[in-house]
């Protein structure tokens, strides 16, 4: 009796632990059920539309966030390098490369809930499509590190893992049809502070 008791108890924990522990990875990870992936970057284009998988909507609650719908735009999300390595703020990157058709887009460091890294800096933590400095070719090259370097400089700080958020607005690469020929820009480790 008690030995059955004992089995009761212990496969319910299994289940309500396991089921809650997989339920925390999927709404913690960046890749997964909706997810699109382009180089370094991950997106879930349905997010912000009726379309969008459970997780998605239990991310976007959870978080309280105010998701674009596909007409405004889409998100994309790095964790990291261009050689697959971590992102992290005592590293110096370069993003290079082309950015897609927007009528706007932004870039910022973010921490792991995603919020902008505040850097204490007189210079803002975020980039956008305005005032960026471009190649002749329309492509940039922007500097992500803690200490200022010339043309488009992204400041960081501290130590730890960090995300890039670059978001398109009023983009057609919003549409299903318009993801199959986009290129992002890639993520070059520059070095790291010892």
């Amino acid at each position: 009796m008690l030995k059955n008791v004992f089995l009761t108890l212990l496969a319910l924990a299994i289940a309500i632990g396991g089921g809650g522990g997989s339920v925390w990875y999927m709404l913690e990870a960046q890749e997964g059920v909706g997810a699109i992936r382009i180089g370094m970057w991950t997106a879930f284009p349905d997010i912000g539309t009726p379309e969008a998988d459970p997780y998605s909507k239990a991310r976007v609650a959870r978080e309280g966030v105010l998701a674009l719908g596909r007409a405004e735009g889409l998100a994309f999300v790095a964790k990291q390098d261009s050689g697959g390595e971590q992102l992290r703020r005592e590293c110096s990157y370069s993003i290079e490369g082309g950015f897609p058709t927007a009528r706007f887009w932004t870039l910022y460091a973010a921490d792991q809930s995603l919020d902008v890294i505040v850097t204490g800096k007189p210079r803002p933590a975020a980039l956008q499509s305005y005032e960026i400095l471009r190649q002749p070719d329309n492509s940039a090259i922007i500097s992500v590190s803690n200490n200022p370097s010339p043309g488009n400089w992204l400041p960081v700080q501290g130590t730890g893992t960090m995300y890039f958020v670059l978001t398109f607005y009023d983009t057609p690469i919003a549409s299903s049809t318009g993801l199959s020929d986009v290129v992002l820009p890639q993520i070059l480790k520059a070095g790291c502070n010892a």
